[in-house]
């Protein structure tokens, strides 16, 4: 019998990334295409459904180019994507406008709208999730008031993830973790709630069934595997959330593991058997049945450092690591310069659109160095933050885990275990989202392996461990970088 494959393809904010595994433990062929972000104006964010699905095909094709035969053994297809991002279509399945990303801000009036219409505490102790701008109903508002026209069309709304299932299957439905978070399910039940699709102003008939991640979904059509060089009749499951997908994939199925991901922005995610809500965080489920995946996200970490690294080390073709060599050189505490890295404002776990970056402390003496160490520890302070907010939520935060392309930083690694004064474990083959989906559909097809199994496609690297030399200054830094915040929110207020 020939081995069984599966694929798992992941719709992210950046590029569309598949991946064909063999199982049990043997990745065969990856595939990606750039992805293109806009924003028409200051704060939104948006992207092209249709492009998505171009590059599924394009990706989907690559794939078993390169692998002929798996087409006889593929058991199976999964999709993981951004949250929550969303995309609606008309009666007639036409998208009606460019997906609203996850990292759009156009909807802060919205959202104080929401909250001054429900009770606050009820809502997070229903939901899970407090009034912030992931709500899905402060985004559909937004379309109301401004774009009446497109409102009035609105048949469906899903994600990202769940459109290119629909054009896989035909098939329309919401994984569970895009509904979450979305607003939209009531804890005590685990449904859909009528009342609470209510606040978005649509048709309950708008928000299709909630499927599990790993729950069947369709076979692919016969459209789709014309298009995509799929074989016809192939399973596609339910899929899930590209943060918790890349979570479960980089190993993290015990009560206390946590994930810090230093990507383009900065998520952190812990497994619990409990949900315990909390309006500082987000929560999702696990992909593993009866697990939870509390979580938070800092709006900008790689991102933060790949627009100071174009301003201080212009034209330089490979900038982080000449900056971390300079930054390698600065005392810890960077020798008093403190920086905010709220450059795009700050999502978890204050919530604040009206934040901005800043550096403090400066004088003459400080150089490119200096700069980049401040804002390599701030980063790792926001992260301390969350920890400490993870642990005050009744959470466990026992092993830490580290993934991303700013993982592979041994400077910026050092300060994080050195802040956080708790070993961090990188990971040396981490393929991501795509992996965890893959997972899924080897799971939801029912093949000889189990969820812990995930272990086989992840190789550990080294352990950093803290220098407790550094605690006492660092403790001091983060004090400071906690006190700055709350000095100069009044200022950003003003100047919003």
């Amino acid at each position: 019998m020939s081995p069984a494959h599966v694929i798992g393809l992941d719709i992210g904010t950046t590029s569309t990334i598949g991946i064909l595994v063999r199982l049990p433990d043997t990745v065969v062929a990856l595939a990606s295409r750039p992805v293109t972000l806009t924003s028409r104006h200051a704060g939104w964010a948006e992207e092209d459904p249709e492009q998505w699905w171009t590059n599924s095909c394009a990706v989907l094709a690559e794939l078993l180019d390169h692998a002929p035969e798996a087409r006889a053994s593929l058991k199976g297809l999964c999709v993981t994507g951004m949250l929550p991002a969303i995309v609606l279509l008309d009666e007639a399945g036409k998208v009606l406008r460019p997906s609203i990303q996850q990292s759009d801000g156009r909807s802060g009036p919205e959202v104080a709208e929401l909250a001054a219409e429900v009770d606050q505490a009820a809502f997070l102790a229903r939901t899970g999730n407090g009034v912030n701008q992931q709500l899905v109903a402060t985004k559909l508002r937004w379309i109301e008031k401004h774009e009446p026209d497109v409102f009035a069309r609105i048949a469906t709304v899903f994600g990202s993830y769940d459109y290119i299932n629909w054009r896989l299957t035909g098939e329309r439905a919401v994984e569970q973790n895009w509904a979450l978070e979305a607003g939209f399910i009531d804890l005590a039940s685990h449904e859909i709630s009528d009342e609470l699709v209510a606040l978005a102003h649509v048709p309950r008939s708008a928000i299709p069934r909630k499927i599990a991640s790993h729950a069947l979904l369709g076979p692919v059509s016969a459209t789709a595997a014309r298009e995509t060089g799929l074989p016809a009749g192939v399973p596609v499951f339910g899929g899930a959330a590209d943060h918790i997908a890349s979570a479960y994939a980089a190993g993290l199925i015990a009560d206390g593991d946590v994930l810090l991901k230093f990507g383009g922005a900065g998520d952190i995610i812990v497994v619990s058997q409990a949900a315990r809500p909390d309006p500082r965080l987000y929560l999702d489920y696990h992909l593993i049945p009866g697990l939870y995946a509390p979580n938070g996200c800092m709006a900008a970490s790689g991102a933060a450092l790949n627009w100071i690294a174009g301003i201080i080390a212009p034209g330089q073709e490979r900038p982080h690591r000449e900056l971390d060599r300079l930054a390698a050189d600065v005392p810890a505490g960077s020798d008093g310069v403190t920086c905010l890295p709220y450059f795009l404002g700050e999502k978890t776990p204050i919530h604040d659109p009206l934040a901005r970056g800043t550096f403090t402390g400066l004088s003459l003496s400080h150089g490119r160095g200096h700069l980049w160490r401040a804002l390599l520890e701030a980063v790792a302070y926001g992260f301390r933050h969350h920890l400490e907010v993870l642990r005050d939520a009744g959470h466990a935060t026992n092993r830490l885990f580290v993934s991303d392309g700013g993982s592979h930083s041994r400077v910026w690694m050092q300060i994080m275990a050195d802040i956080a004064q708790q070993p961090v474990r990188t990971l040396l083959n981490h393929h991501g989202s795509s992996v965890g989906a893959a997972w899924l559909a080897a799971i939801g097809s029912g093949q000889d392996v189990c969820w812990e199994d995930i272990g086989r496609l992840v190789q550990y690297d080294r352990e950093i461990a803290p220098n407790p030399e550094h605690a006492a200054v660092y403790e001091r830094g983060y004090q400071d970088y906690r006190a700055l915040y709350a000095a100069l929110r009044p200022y950003f207020r003003r100047h919003a």
